[in-house]
């Protein structure tokens, strides 16, 4: 980036960055919805800073993939569904899409649950925060075209730095910090591994690497544009890590400090108001509340552009309803019987997060041992095909991931 602004043309060079950013930015911010908080509130709770060193491993993997997803857009100008389907054919794409549709329903009724325990911290209840909240991603969606939906969610992805000064008027101890992440306390338990894989787990998406793909199309990024776009998942990457990093801090400072174990995001923000104060509870419930609304409205997105890419429907916010129906329907689909399940009585909120998170590790490797091998087919790719050491790195984290992501969806199952 540095040597980009130091050039002669620093002027081009900043607005065309400036002009092209967003795709990197928001798939990294997304990456911190309500399954995320609520892995790094708990995390943070009950193992403190010595679980700060996660976030390493956590920011190179997100790096890799988010770089060959941006190139596979850029090169080929399709979609990552496309490619599946003209590499591995309709039958096997039908049956891997089948999955994530199921999979993106269970997610974004997970971040209308954000939505709603957001909302509850100030006493508003589900039934009047999920209808308004999902009425408003839709109608937005519908109505607004890509440059408006990109702005908004651009806006979004920074509001979640609020997380940043719940952190600090939590006053932890930044010696400890350092310490901790210099020389951290790892346990050999099964508690402490499973928090470990979770915490690197939720960086990864089956979904983010479809819609990152798609959101590099839209834009209508070229292959000049890479350096920039580079540069965006760069940004993107580490905004997520640097939110992910202070909200375990200030979970970390206040929570495990006093011994105070949670379940979940809300109640986090619960516990922080006598220990930090009000303004930290209603920072922390706020970064809550936009991270799942920005998800709810993204990951139906996802999902509607990578199902129309696979079967060959129109599909782009910048259409019009008659001109993309399927597009629209599902999107429409995803959000009606998401807030339904959210809505319904006594609905089994948590057998329904930890059956989509084992659909989610299931679907996981099948999406990136896809994406290699397509990164790597010249006919394809042409001269932009992974390098050796893109190569192994790439196979090295897809086998990292696959092997965390077997643990993580045999865990629920052989571990209660």
């Amino acid at each position: 980036m540095l040597k980009l602004l130091k050039k002669k043309n620093f002027k081009r060079n900043l607005l065309m960055l400036i002009a092209l950013i967003g795709p990197g930015i928001i798939t990294g911010s997304v990456d911190n919805d309500a399954g995320g908080i609520t892995t790094y509130s708990v995390a943070g709770a009950k193992y403190g800073y010595h679980i700060l060193w996660t976030l390493i491993p956590s920011f190179i993997v997100l790096m890799v993939v988010q770089e060959m997803n941006a190139r596979m857009g850029i090169v080929t100008g399709k979609g990552l569904a496309d490619l599946i389907r003209e590499s591995f054919g309709v039958k096997i794409t039908f049956f891997i899409f089948l999955g994530l549709i199921i999979a993106d329903i269970g997610n974004t009724t997970t971040e209308f649950a954000g939505v709603a325990g957001s909302m509850e911290v100030f006493s508003v209840s589900k039934y009047i925060s999920v209808p308004i909240a999902a009425l408003v991603v839709w109608l937005f969606v519908v109505y607004g075209n890509y440059k408006s939906a990109e702005k908004l969610f651009l806006v979004f992805s920074f509001f979640l730095l609020s997380y940043v000064v719940s952190a600090l008027m939590s006053k932890p101890d930044w010696s400890e910090v350092g310490s901790a992440i210099i020389k951290p306390k790892i346990s050999g338990d099964t508690e402490y591994i499973g928090m470990v894989i979770g915490i690197v787990g939720t960086t990864i998406a089956p979904w983010m690497q479809f819609y990152m793909q798609s959101a590099v199309i839209e834009k209508g990024l070229k292959k000049e544009d890479y350096k920039f776009t580079l540069i965006d998942v760069a940004i993107g990457c580490v905004l997520t890590v640097v939110v992910a990093f202070f909200i375990i801090v200030a979970c970390g400072a206040t929570l495990n400090v006093k011994h105070i174990e949670i379940n979940s995001a809300k109640d986090a923000a619960l516990a922080l108001e006598p220990l930090a104060g009000e303004f930290a509870r209603f920072l922390f419930s706020f970064g809550l509340f936009i991270a799942s609304i920005f998800a709810a409205a993204i990951l139906p997105l996802a999902a509607s552009f990578y199902i129309c890419e696979a079967f060959g429907f129109e599909a782009g916010i910048d259409k019009k309803w008659k001109e993309a129906p399927q597009f629209y329907f599902l999107f429409t689909s995803i959000i009606i019987i998401s807030v339904a399940i959210i809505l319904y009585p006594n609905a089994p909120l948590i057998p329904i997060t930890i059956w989509t998170q084992i659909l989610n590790g299931i679907l996981l490797p099948v999406v990136l041992v896809s994406m290699v091998i397509i990164v790597n087919k010249k006919e394809i790719m042409g001269e932009d095909v992974n390098s050796l050491t893109k190569n192994i790195i790439s196979w090295t984290t897809v086998g990292i991931l696959i092997i965390l992501t077997l643990i993580l969806t045999l865990k629920p199952i052989f571990l209660k």
